[in-house]
């Protein structure tokens, strides 16, 4: 039989690239979008791997949606892959922030318009799809389901990243102490190209990093090296998703003066309106600073910088969870575990994502409409993105 050659970085950047232009409603909706295209209709991976690439990057620090979304390039198509995926799901958000920044007056406007509120609905029906296809896979019996409303309970509770990292630990400590009667699950092999060796020196770069940057920007007169400095940090010391990342990057950007408190927060409002991930907040705060770079080069630093750590942290980690995995305990840790992300999503679900978009009848309605559209007749995500808004847009005038 002849070997079957192993895909190529291009593939995963077409498809990633799509993602990045219709994946809106934040890094739990994004989730949703990626279950949707690369389990269920491309089967790239199966729900409890996708499930443990989850788990491991709720675990690290940065965004959690993107890592994922490198993890599943790094075993697709290798470290290439990786970098093909974050490119494809970045590049659009990116570029769009990027425009916001050069026409702030322009563009200000849009920000409370009726199409903006009709993605945010459609974000609740992608989600609790995807909450409803986790359940069924990763929480099908008494003592799962509970784990997850426990955990959906205390993420709740404690609305932030402690609460979030309270979830997944309970998780793991119920399945190791409870969850130990199923027979050891053999995953799917992940076709690394990645070794233990290449692991182990991309988390030694993360620390000497982390730990050096510092020391350089103090001793260093360069705007640009404090620029990559600030957002290196924020990208690695912040947990619990995009949104918790800017209270990290105003005090970095705004004390020193380098972007106005008006600015920030115009910048802030219009990465809600994007598809793809928060963190290309970054690319808007380096084009709009004050002092040099600025423009597109401060905007390519910015964002290099934000998302570098993530890049160290899933290459490292990977090798080691792949094997971690397969060991009959850590199966046990990781079936309570997947059973909490099934919580976390359930809370999201309804904070901030139902929260933020159902503000009457007419929302729910709609968003009825988009599950109906997704879960049943299958329509892809994308055009149930463009239906939601033009809905949006016409409950905006009623």
């Amino acid at each position: 039989m002849a070997k079957t050659a192993r895909p190529g970085w291009l593939e995963v950047l077409t498809v990633s690239l799509r993602l990045g232009l219709t994946s809106f409603g934040g890094p739990v909706a994004h989730l949703g979008y990626y279950r949707e295209e690369y389990v269920v209709r491309r089967r790239w991976l199966d729900e409890r791997t996708f499930a443990d690439l989850v788990a491991l990057c709720q675990f690290l620090p940065g965004p959690a949606s993107s890592q994922t979304g490198m993890a599943i390039g790094l075993l697709r198509a290798g470290t290439p892959g990786a970098l093909a995926a974050w490119v494809g799901f970045t590049l659009p958000s990116a570029l769009a922030m990027l425009a916001f920044a050069y026409g702030v007056d322009a563009f200000g406007g849009a920000l409370d318009s009726g199409w903006l509120h009709g993605l945010k609905v459609v974000a609740v029906a992608v989600v609790a799809q995807a909450v409803l296809g986790m359940m069924r896979s990763l929480a099908p019996d008494r003592a799962r389901a509970s784990l997850a409303i426990a955990a959906t309970a205390l993420v709740l509770a404690v609305p932030n990243a402690a609460g979030q990292l309270g979830a997944i630990v309970l998780g793991g400590i119920v399945g190791a102490l409870l969850l130990k009667r199923e027979a050891v699950v053999a995953h799917a092999e992940l076709p690394l190209a990645v070794s233990r060796a290449t692991g182990a020196t991309m988390l030694v770069l993360f620390f000497v990093l982390l730990a050096g940057l510092p020391l350089i920007a103090a001793s260093v007169p360069s705007q640009a090296m404090k620029l990559f400095d600030a957002f290196y940090r924020a990208g690695a010391l912040v947990f619990g998703g995009g949104h918790v990342v800017l209270p990290l990057l105003q005090a970095a950007v705004v004390p020193p003066g380098w972007v106005t408190n008006d600015a920030f927060l115009a910048g802030y409002g219009a990465a809600q309106a994007v598809p793809g991930p928060l963190f290309t907040f970054a690319a808007y705060l380096g084009a709009v600073m004050g002092p040099q770079p600025n423009g597109w080069l401060g905007a390519l630093i910015c964002l290099v910088a934000i998302f570098l750590p993530s890049f160290f942290l899933v290459i490292g980690a990977l090798p080691f969870w792949d094997q971690l995995r397969r060991v009959a305990v850590a199966q046990s840790v990781l079936r309570g575990v997947n059973a909490a992300v099934v919580g976390l999503l359930l809370a999201a679900l309804y904070r901030p994502v139902w929260t933020s978009a159902i503000d009457g009848p007419y929302d729910f309605a709609l968003a009825a409409a988009d599950f109906l559209l997704l879960f049943m007749w299958k329509v892809p995500p994308w055009l149930v993105v463009v239906l939601s808004a033009l809905g949006g847009a016409a409950i905006g005038k009623l």
